[in-house]
């Protein structure tokens, strides 16, 4: 499935406001429209794995522990906890230094940055009260890790998160390791957590977000959790790892993007090397210029499908930056001082998917990211309708270039091969919108009888993520096609495979809602009709026929059968 971006697929951009077919947050405090807009706008950020683990380096007796992320060796190495726990006498971070690693984060371009507070291991980076195993008290350091790195970032005027795992293999009854890290989580280490989380909103100044991670907690302890952070600090950011639906931002798998459309904010996390976040001193470190390109790329795809992405460094015990981590960070950030006005600030592309690369919106302009230049060096913005584009040019050119933008019944292309866009990886070009942008829509077309099939494979899929833990499957929440129709009075026939008990849901037809009642049939193929109209002044390019739970319906909420398709009929005909 293409990716998407949420309400871009045909719709004025001016019109893609929530129009009742989204999913409300479940609970009740949650963080301004202006927080989440402002979160969203940073776009790229800084992740940094630090702990107990960097100091062993992915090494356990000698030898490699190559099988799971070296953050997580006390488990994957099979490593006794007290010889684990006696790392402690060993952390002695002298080169941390807070300052130079935030102005390595502005330098990358970064926006905010996210530290270790606590990882699975139960080791503290932060001076808590409800255990002397931190690095204030249990260590040569001394020092409040989370504390310096904060005051750090509040000098620099750098948004400060902080990651926090909900499991902890070093606190009573909580100290094994389950496959996938999915441990329920106990009253009493619950109880733990939530000492901690007022711990870390109370005392370390504004905290942006709050990385949770991982366990199997129950829907109240979740809420539990997320309500503990909103007390202190309403504005903060709670992640999507928060499990049960409770997160203010939803998170991605690791190193993993979405390949559907997404309403909701949202964070790919990404390491260096997809073997490990911790610091692992034997791994390869390989062709800085095509890491350097990786990052850059996946930078893009995120923005572009109107993400937030976060990529991790990982310092070693000693507390210093990999160099190589560091010279990749500067590689990006000399490209995003190119290039960053079509990066922040931006919303998602406009397009289902473009042919040689990829596409963000400014307030004003249209940025077009080249992954593959056409042989003919002709770009084609497929859709674009009743729209007015300027001249395009090349981001970081001073020559004054620019090329026109021609406008057929097809959509727009643009000849950039005269541009100077040899040698450039990733090279943007910059398109001013003069109004509103206008893009149709990919629709069904009808048959010769006027008929329409809208399957369910060939929908948009919207759907739940960050539910009962990390292996918890995603769900549908919304289908949503387009249907190349006039305006007029239609059949709408809803083909789907009963459950054992009565469902509804609601359609929407141009955004005009109603309520449908399906009969049970358990495992049956079943159909049921109901009549719609075609309003071509909320929907001017296609009809648009979305399917969700009842309104008003919450974060976790499905489709409550299996959807296989909608035909439609002309009124009369049928």
């Amino acid at each position: 499935m293409a990716l998407l971006s949420a309400g871009a697929s045909g719709l004025a951009l001016a019109q893609a406001a929530h129009t009742g077919d989204q999913p409300l947050p479940l609970g009740h405090a949650r963080p301004s429209a202006a927080t989440v807009q402002a979160w969203k706008d940073r776009k790229f950020g800084m992740f940094i794995h630090f702990g107990l683990y960097s100091v062993s380096g992915g090494m356990w007796n000698g030898k490699r522990v190559d099988n799971g992320y070296s953050e997580q060796i006390l488990a994957n190495g099979n490593v006794p906890p007290e010889q684990y726990a006696a790392l402690a006498n060993q952390f002695d971070p002298v080169k941390f230094d807070p300052d130079a690693i935030v102005a390595l984060a502005k330098a990358a371009g970064m926006k905010f940055i996210v530290l270790t507070a606590k990882h699975h291991d139960g080791f503290n980076m932060f001076h808590t009260a409800q255990t002397p195993y931190n690095t204030v008290d249990a260590t040569p350091y001394k020092r409040d890790v989370v504390k310096d790195l904060a005051d750090a970032c509040a000098r620099a005027g750098v948004p400060f998160g902080v990651y926090y795992s909900t499991i902890d293999w070093h606190h009573p009854g909580g100290n094994h390791y389950i496959e996938g890290n999915s441990n329920p989580i106990t009253p009493a280490q619950a109880d733990f957590n939530v000492a901690q989380i007022k711990e870390l909103l109370g005392n370390y100044g504004p905290i942006a977000e709050i990385w949770f991670d991982m366990g199997k907690p129950t829907p109240v302890q979740s809420a539990h959790f997320a309500d503990a952070v909103h007390a202190l600090q309403p504005q903060t950011m709670v992640s999507g790892r928060v499990w049960n639906y409770q997160g203010d931002f939803t998170v991605m798998g690791d190193n993993s993007e979405p390949d559907v459309a997404m309403e909701e904010p949202w964070q790919s996390p990404a390491s260096m090397f997809p073997q490990t976040w911790g610091y692992r001193s034997w791994q390869q470190r390989d062709d800085l210029p095509g890491k350097i390109h990786e990052n850059i790329a996946r930078l893009v795809r995120v923005v572009s499908a109107g993400g937030n992405y976060i990529l991790n460094i990982g310092p070693r015990g000693d507390g210093s930056v990999v160099p190589y981590e560091a010279d990749v960070l500067h590689g990006v950030g000399q490209w995003l001082r190119v290039n960053g006005e079509a990066i922040y600030d931006t919303r998602a592309q406009p397009f289902d998917a473009l042919d040689f690369g990829y596409a963000t919106m400014g307030k004003h302009m249209l940025y077009l990211f080249i992954d593959k230049l056409p042989a003919d060096g002709v770009l084609h913005l497929p859709d674009i309708v009743d729209s007015h584009l300027g001249s395009g040019r090349l981001l970081g050119d001073t020559s004054g270039k620019s090329v026109p933008v021609s406008i057929d019944s097809a959509g727009a292309t643009m000849d950039v091969h005269l541009l100077a866009l040899a040698g450039t990886f990733m090279p943007v070009i910059a398109v001013p919108v003069d109004g509103v942008l206008h893009v149709r829509p990919h629709a069904v077309a009808a048959s010769s009888d006027g008929q329409v099939r809208l399957s369910a494979q060939h929908a948009e899929h919207f759907l739940n993520y960050n539910g009962f833990g990390y292996e918890d499957p995603s769900t549908v929440y919304k289908l949503r096609w387009y249907a190349a129709l006039g305006d007029g009075d239609y059949q709408f026939t809803i083909h789907y495979v009963a459950g054992d008990k009565p469902a509804r849901l609601d359609l929407l037809v141009d955004g005009q809602r109603q309520t449908v009642s399906l009969a049970a049939g358990a495992g049956q193929h079943l159909a049921h009709a109901v009549s719609g109209r075609r309003d071509s002044n909320a929907q001017p390019y296609a009809m648009q026929v979305e399917l969700t739970p009842v309104e008003p319906f919450h974060k976790g909420d499905r489709l409550p059968v299996l959807i296989e398709a909608v035909d439609i009929f002309p009124s009369g005909k049928h």
